[in-house]
């Protein structure tokens, strides 16, 4: 005769304590303060800097963050430099879609708008057959094209947050901010001479200005050079190129996954292929092209956002000794010096034909 046992009782849960969370928090901010506190102290300086004398805040920043390299080896500092290299990198370029409104873009025309398109693509495809005869692998002509296309040192660290993480590309990528920041400076005292030695119209020279320089500070302050029409027309022209970013960076995305092949060997989903900082930057797009942002928000996120990224330049200086960045030769520095010719007489071809 079986005597039936009483089912067993589920074991309890532990229960999660509101103290628990709170030693988590405290835990996490003890590891990652010190490496925070390094790099807002290199920003706050390399902030100053450029305030007070000009010059480009990212470069001072690397720069800044470079000298302090020997920090990288102490335990103590390391986690923080990777958070802003890592999730604070990629907020900022997130924050970046806020800058940008589909009445810009529908300001521009579509002849201008088709020129822009076809000058990115074309720098970003001869970045990627120049860099394979240079003996560069195709994520660098990715990076290099990309960055020279688009906006500079905000797209090189956008394209790189979904490329293969190596030493090797790590410091390409700083190789990358440095000199195409430094292109951007000599054309941004260049490139309106030449401008105005053409005649070009305030349209037309706000095409060529807004659509070949790097950085958006030195399109602004290359344009506003030549006046208030051709500043504003550059600007726009700018912010057009800005926002073909996320398309880039989507297509680098999925490029650099196996063709659509997820680490485990499966098909990735369509959705898995774009990472969640382009979400939110597409989502801000989207928000101001809807007007449902406060009037006071595109500045906040544009301030929030320059924030991240020189926080982020100045993590990924401290992690890069200029020993270690000369090691990628000579070859990088001629790939973004031919990138940076081709995206100018690009333009300026596109613009003398239009006269």
């Amino acid at each position: 005769m079986s005597v039936d046992r009483p089912a067993a009782e589920p074991a309890p849960r532990p229960l999660v304590h509101a103290g628990s969370h709170r030693r988590r928090l405290a835990g996490a901010l003890h590891a990652h303060w010190p490496g925070l506190l390094l790099c807002a102290v290199i920003a706050l300086a390399a902030s100053f800097i450029a305030r007070v004398h000009g010059g480009p805040q990212l470069l001072y920043a690397l720069l800044f963050g470079v000298a302090f390299h020997f920090l990288h080896a102490d335990g103590r500092i390391r986690p923080g430099i990777e958070l802003c290299t890592g999730i604070v990198l990629r907020m900022g370029v997130a924050l970046l879609g806020a800058r940008i409104t589909l009445e810009q873009i529908a300001s521009l025309g579509w002849a201008a708008a088709l020129t822009v398109v076809a000058c990115v693509v074309s720098t970003v495809v001869v970045g990627i057959g120049l860099a394979r005869r240079l003996g560069l692998n195709t994520a660098q002509g990715v990076l290099s094209g990309g960055a020279t296309a688009i906006c500079g040192a905000s797209a090189a660290l956008a394209i790189a947050a979904v490329l293969p993480r190596t030493r090797e590309q790590e410091r390409f990528t700083l190789l990358v901010v440095v000199t195409v920041t430094a292109l951007s400076t000599i054309a941004m005292l260049l490139y309106p001479l030449l401008a105005h030695a053409l005649q070009l119209s305030p349209a037309q020279a706000g095409l060529f200005l807004g659509g070949s320089i790097h950085d958006v500070a030195q399109v602004v302050g290359s344009g506003y050079l030549m006046g208030p029409a051709t500043g504003d027309n550059a600007t726009v022209v700018k912010l057009f190129r800005v926002s073909m970013l996320a398309l880039v960076v989507l297509a680098a995305a999925a490029g650099f996954r196996g063709a659509g092949m997820a680490p485990g060997g499966a098909m990735a989903r369509p959705l898995a292929l774009v990472p969640w900082f382009l979400w939110v930057f597409m989502a801000l797009v989207l928000l101001q092209a809807l007007r449902l942002m406060p009037s006071v928000a595109p500045l906040w996120a544009s301030e929030l956002s320059r924030g991240c990224l020189v926080l982020a330049i100045a993590g990924l200086g401290v992690k890069t000794s200029f020993q270690a960045l000369f090691q990628t030769g000579w070859r990088p520095f001629v790939l973004l010096l031919a990138e940076t010719v081709w995206l100018a007489a690009a333009l300026l071809i596109a613009v003398l034909l239009t006269r």
